[in-house]
């Protein structure tokens, strides 16, 4: 099957309605996809309205789906793409996140692998913990990995019960590094710097990051991988349609850049002077903060994904020109 081409396709989304859940729909749909099963939990936010300009076929809530996949009631699928999961970093209730992030997957995994159909599913950059052991996407060095909060554990778990069981050779797991875009607007204290950054210079014309508690890291430039929703899904997709694609990849921009450079670059969108405060980081996420995260992009490469990433400066401008300032969600007739 080609990158491109899932025009034919059986495609259920689990956190279809999220936010790269729903760009990975709006990618689908641009190559041709409408027969999509969106899987999710909607609840009492506004993400349904990621799902109003996009095009599938049906809709099934998170509790429901593993019931009417054993029983045959959704019928078959040629790829389960996983992105369903409770991302909150701060989040604290660990059997929460294992029932959610680690036994629904595994539940998944073993009905797809029994279902031979071909499965992708989202692990997290958050496994890398301080970075210490590397963040190379290499399964041999799982054991080293020390994740700082429990969400990236929960990640990290089925990562290592994948290589335990021996899947990571039929499945492809996705490392997604800081990932911004379209379509996060429900996402809360969740949301990407650039959307907060963008809402703090509409009403206060400032923009406020966090100092450093590094000597090794002045304010502001703490570095991070950065990667726009749209090269994102296009690299999810690649991997999705490449049969001899299996085991870990990072999914990022493969360079470091700065919070600071994250600043600039909304304000240069909004054509404003740039202005930048620091303020004290919270307490609780003090001792468990990324100073640095960056990808190496060397599997996924090898693995015949070519296309340049979107330079941040680019990425930036369009989220915040074509999608923020005129309140937009990606639009699967544009």
């Amino acid at each position: 099957m080609k990158p491109n081409d899932f025009s034919d396709a059986r495609v259920l989304v689990t956190g279809g309605a999220g936010f790269i859940g729903s760009a990975l729909v709006w990618a689908l749909n641009r190559r041709g996809c409408e027969h999509i099963v969106i899987c999710d939990r909607l609840g009492t936010d506004e993400k349904w309205r990621n799902l109003a300009p996009l095009r599938f076929a049906n809709y099934v809530e998170a509790d429901q789906l593993l019931p009417r996949l054993q029983n045959g009631g959704l019928g078959k699928f040629d790829f389960v793409l996983h992105l369903g999961a409770c991302s909150a970093t701060t989040e604290r209730d660990a059997g929460y996140l294992l029932r959610n992030n680690y036994e629904f997957t595994k539940d998944l995994a073993a009905w797809a692998l029994g279902q031979k159909t071909r499965f992708v599913y989202a692990s997290s950059a958050a496994t890398y913990g301080d970075g210490a052991a590397g963040m190379e996407d290499d399964d041999s060095k799982l054991n080293a990995l020390r994740p700082l909060n429990m969400y990236g554990y929960s990640k990290h778990l089925f990562d290592l019960h994948a290589r335990r069981a021996g899947f990571l050779n039929r499945i492809v797991g996705l490392k997604y590094f800081n990932v911004f875009g379209p379509n996060e607007d429900h996402k809360g204290d969740m949301r990407s710097v650039v959307h907060k950054s963008y809402a703090q210079v509409q009403t206060e014309g400032v923009i406020r990051l966090f100092k450093s508690y590094r000597p090794d890291y002045r304010d502001g430039e703490q570095k991070r991988d950065f990667l726009y929703v749209k090269d994102a899904v296009a690299m999810t997709l690649h991997l999705a349609a490449s049969e001899k694609a299996n085991g870990l990849f990072n999914i990022g921009s493969g360079a470091a850049r700065t919070w600071l450079d994250l600043a600039r670059a909304v304000f240069t969108a909004l054509k404003r002077e740039p202005k930048i405060e620091f303020i004290e980081m919270p307490g609780n996420i003090r001792d468990k903060y990324q100073y640095f995260t960056e990808a190496n992009l060397a599997r996924l490469r090898a693995a015949g994904y070519t296309a340049p990433v979107t330079p941040l400066e680019d990425a930036v401008g369009d989220y915040v020109r074509n999608y923020l300032v005129p309140d937009k969600r990606l639009d699967s007739g544009m």
